[in-house]
C-alpha cells in the first residue's frame, strides 16, 4: 500500500488551520484524515519556503533603496 499524494494547496491549507486559525493539530489531523506528524513536517516545510520569501523581499527592499539613490544621484548630474 503506497503512501497517498497531497496536492501543495491542500498542505498549505493543512497548515493554515493550525497556524492561523488557530485549530489544535491532533483536531486538524482527525479532521482530514492525515497523521499529526504529517503536520508537523508540512508545518517545516512550508516555513522553511516562508522564511527564503522574507530574505528575498528584504533583498529586493535593498535594491529599490539602492536604485533610487543611484538615480538621484544621476539626476543630479544632468
Amino acid at each position: 500500500m503506497g503512501k497517498p499524494n497531497f496536492s501543495d494547496e491542500f498542505k498549505r491549507d493543512a497548515v493554515a488551520q493550525i497556524t492561523e486559525r488557530g485549530y489544535p493539530v491532533a483536531e486538524v489531523s482527525e479532521r482530514l484524515g492525515v497523521s499529526q506528524h504529517s503536520l508537523y513536517a508540512w508545518k517545516r516545510q512550508l516555513a522553511k519556503v516562508v522564511s527564503g520569501d522574507a530574505s528575498k523581499d528584504a533583498e529586493i527592499r535593498q535594491l529599490k533603496r539602492e536604485l533610487a539613490r543611484v538615480t538621484e544621484e544621476r539626476d543630479i548630474l544632468k
